[in-house]
């Protein structure tokens, strides 16, 4: 197996851009070692990692690779990749993006990871600012900016490191953390699991990876996170708003912003009142498992509970970009059924008029396979705008359409459009909304660059 050490001197990493593999890139070159990496476009990561002094090369060529000792790829790099197979022509060690985490983590004596299908980086992230306000000095690899810190990432110097676990052709199995986070478990990534039992299956390695003299901290309200909880080796810790949970949120209330006040509890036992700065229901269950992790590792629970009271969310999760004309411009990284749900479900707390929501569905396998839970998921809505298809990883095979999915919300009862162009979608609205309405932009593609163009 491939480890850190000097011998090992020189990374290449291909798609140095993306936010997994910045924070690697960082982490390598603060232990000491030259990094160097591909990508095909500038972006804030990689102008960040450049003012740091790594070299980055914006088009993917052999040549690239030729003095190098380590590649690290994603999942994503085919291997007609110039790079990648000219490193496997040469014999050069090629390794995943998620096994070279899971080599830095055994770096660690404490290993923090948290999975789930939703609410990962958010909890990621409030953990991540709960530890960074600590003695504790760790090193983060967070899924999105966070406002505190600033980046995605974090190089400390401490003995603990911090990561989310994606599930998503099952890369969460190369980190084996030695603290184990589980949000929730619902089918989605269905271009790679074949079904929701495929994706428990999955989080049954995942859980049983956990070492013996670990921890397992999971929602206890989710049947799907408790059906697979016995594949635990080590102890089991549950957190929900359900009595038979060890850690619960009781006593909930919510702000007329809709941000949730409540009281948690102990085995009954009374600790401490969080007053979130994040709206919805959802969170509650984010900010719980983060003050069970955080207190896990040594955080006293009044800190927890001031840091995670003063959280003010991650980019791109119920992200307020502005107001124009009085109109609330919110922009959300929701992408799938459940997560649409609950953040309009956080919006009906938030005074308005009306609900416009944009929503880029992301993949054409999750749209297609998803299709009729997508069609009732924006009930809370009261016009719903969908935009093309964003491809990401896959090939449109003409199976799914956005037209489809618009005729499927209206079929449900609710207003709904197909608009193509953002420039179209913007007219659209600074015709129809008015003050005291909110928009929402949705997705996990560039629906968010929309957002900004109705800021402008």
């Amino acid at each position: 197996m491939l480890e850190l050490n000097p011998f090992n001197k020189k990374y290449h990493l291909i798609g140095i851009g993306g936010v997994g593999v910045s924070a690697i890139a960082e982490i390598l070159q603060n232990r000491g070692y030259q990094v160097s990496g591909s990508d095909l476009k500038h972006s804030t990561l990689t102008k960040n990692l450049e003012l740091k002094g790594i070299k980055i090369f914006y088009t993917h060529e052999a040549s690239h690779v030729e003095d190098v000792d380590v590649v690290v790829y994603t999942t994503a790099v085919g291997v007609d990749n110039p790079e990648l197979a000219r490193a496997i022509e040469r014999g050069i060690p090629c390794i995943t993006r998620a096994d070279m985490l899971g080599i830095i983590m055994r770096e660690f004596k404490q290993s923090l990871a948290i999975s789930g299908s939703h609410g990962k980086t958010t909890t990621t992230s409030m953990v991540s600012v709960v530890l960074s306000q600590s003695d504790l000095d760790p090193t983060l690899l967070i899924g999105g900016e966070v406002k505190e810190i600033g980046s995605n990432a974090r190089v400390g110097h401490g003995d603990i490191i911090v990561t989310e676990a994606c599930e998503y052709k099952e890369s969460f199995l190369s980190f084996k953390p030695k603290i184990s986070v589980v949000l929730n478990i619902e089918a989605d990534h269905l271009d790679y699991f074949r079904d929701l039992d495929h994706i428990k299956d999955s989080f049954r390695r995942y859980i049983a990876d956990t070492p013996e003299n670990g921890v397992l901290i999971l929602n206890g309200d989710d049947p799907n996170c408790m059906e697979v909880a016995d594949a635990a080796l080590c102890k089991v810790i549950k957190f929900g708003l359900s009595e038979k949970c060890d850690y619960q949120a009781a006593e909930i209330e919510f702000t007329s912003s809709g941000y949730p006040r409540f009281t948690i509890l102990h085995k009954g036992k009374n600790l401490v009142s969080l007053h979130l700065n994040v709206p919805g229901r959802h969170n509650i269950y984010n900010a719980l498992a983060a003050f069970v992790a955080t207190t896990y590792v040594g955080i006293p629970d009044a800190d927890a509970a001031e840091s995670l009271s003063a959280f003010k969310g991650a980019v791109r999760r119920f992200d307020h970009l502005g107001e124009v004309n009085g109109i609330k411009i919110i922009d959300d990284y929701a992408h799938h059924p459940s997560e649409v749900k609950a953040t309009l479900s956080a919006a009906m707390n938030v005074p308005h008029n009306k609900i416009f929501c944009v929503f880029q569905p992301h993949t054409y396998t999750r749209t297609l396979e998803l299709l009729n839970d997508f069609s009732t998921a924006f009930d809370q809505a009261d016009v719903v705008i969908i935009t093309d298809i964003y491809a990401a990883r896959e090939k449109d095979m003409g199976l799914i359409h956005s037209r489809d999915l618009a005729e499927k919300i209206k079929h449900s009862g609710k207003e709904a459009y197909y608009i193509a162009s953002f420039d179209e979608i913007a007219a659209y609205l600074k015709l129809h909304a008015a003050s005291g309405d909110l928009i929402f932009t949705m997705g996990a593609g560039n629906i968010n660059e929309l957002g900004q163009l109705l800021v402008e």
